[in-house]
């Protein structure tokens, strides 16, 4: 059984902030990934995992013919409005509606660490990826370089996860996705990181942010909002930069695969 059910229900708490907030922050990544995969004229790309669609609008003003899939359909709602030519659906990345050998672009941002078995995603993107083309996954850098992940360390002890549940920076090790692609039969060309410093002016600010984000609406169910809150005003406040900003600074990272 995949994650789509699941999923969807803590990533459609509300589409439209995440949309405009998180989702923005993450877009230099974004940016990055499609300019590492060369010219996309032309080349029929999938997004899975697109969330609200900001990588297939920029993959679309790049030429690509786009096509998206996610588990929450207000998401996909918001992709439509940016990019009413992609191709959406809603589905599962465990378990993908596209056949074999469908797209010469395949990626995933901030995707399948969320799958019950990251592995079968990412066997399921090089499924639909043909043959000379290329794969490539997003996901948060290391750990040790990521002080959000200080936020998700406190509210793990809020609400203990069982072992094996999806976290965001479950993959992030390196090598961890490098060994995903290459069991799928893929071969590594390369990656790089990309800064991911999250901003605030406010905590209020902050706090709509991140529950518009599917691990923090996981803690809220089991702890509460009010202890969550807690949690992220303590953490955010401690971690306030010198010139007063509200900032927690974070690498992105992303992978490159060929298909032989």
């Amino acid at each position: 059984m995949g994650s789509a059910q699941a999923q969807a229900a803590l990533w459609g708490y509300d589409p439209r902030t995440w949309s405009t907030t998180m989702e923005q922050r993450m877009r230099p990544l974004y940016l990055a990934t499609l300019d590492a995969l060369g010219p996309l004229q032309d080349r029929e790309l999938l997004d899975a995992g697109c969330g609200s669609g900001q990588a297939l609008a920029d993959a679309a003003a790049r030429g690509a013919v786009v096509s998206g899939l996610d588990a929450t359909r207000g998401l996909l709602e918001i992709a439509r409005e940016r990019t009413p030519t992609a191709d959406l659906r809603v589905g599962d990345i465990q378990e993908m509606p596209y056949d074999d050998d469908a797209f010469d672009v395949v990626t995933a941002f901030n995707a399948i660490q969320y799958a019950v078995d990251p592995a079968v995603a990412t066997a399921e993107l090089a499924r639909v990826c043909r043959s000379g083309g290329q794969v490539a996954v997003g996901v948060w850098g290391d750990p040790g370089r990521c002080e959000t992940e200080g936020l998700f360390a406190r509210l793990r002890s809020l609400a203990p996860p069982p072992p094996g549940t999806p976290a965001p920076l479950a993959l992030s090790e390196v090598g961890v996705v490098e060994d995903l692609l290459a069991k799928a039969g893929l071969t590594v060309r390369g990656g790089a990181e990309v800064p991911f410093p999250i901003t605030f002016v406010t905590l209020e600010d902050a706090w709509r942010a991140h529950i518009s984000a599917g691990p923090l609406q996981k803690v809220i169910s089991v702890a509460g909002a009010d202890d969550v809150r807690r949690v992220l005003d303590a953490v955010l406040t401690a971690d306030r930069k010198p010139d007063g900003s509200l900032r927690q600074d974070n690498v992105l990272r992303y992978v490159i695969a060929a298909k032989p």
